[in-house]
């Protein structure tokens, strides 16, 4: 089974950019789903992106299109989240996931069996 590290949070000012990581190892990523959520405090866990096993389709949530992107590094068996325009409501802690459900939706919790332990990325205004 593939375990997952999620890194690259922090703080930054709205309008910046920031960079997430998700480092896999145990088994090629590529074999799965991938997928970005986030948790803001007293929230749901929500969808943020996802990308296919071949990184043939990417899938966003409405309030980060146009300004989020979802990738993959089969090298080096990782995904990312370049996050630019960043907004105060962006807050929250980042999960990268993984999941080998075919059947399941991109966007729902459910298709995604592994997960990591989350990155806090914090958007003052």
């Amino acid at each position: 089974q593939v375990q997952l590290a999620e890194s690259g949070g922090g703080l930054v000012q709205a309008g910046g950019s920031l960079r997430l990581s998700c480092a896999a190892s145990g088994r090629t990523l590529s074999s799965y789903r991938s997928a970005w959520f986030r948790q803001a405090p007293e929230k749901e866990r929500e969808f943020v992106a996802a990308i296919s096993w071949l990184a043939t389709s990417t899938y966003y949530a409405d309030s980060v299109k146009g300004r989020f992107t979802i990738s993959r590094d089969h090298a080096k068996n990782a995904l990312y989240l370049q996050m630019n325009s960043v907004k105060p409501e962006d807050t929250a802690v980042y999960y990268c996931a993984a999941g080998e459900d075919a059947s399941g939706s991109y966007y729902d919790t459910r298709t995604y069996d592994r997960w990591g332990q989350g990155t806090q990325v914090t958007v003052s205004s």
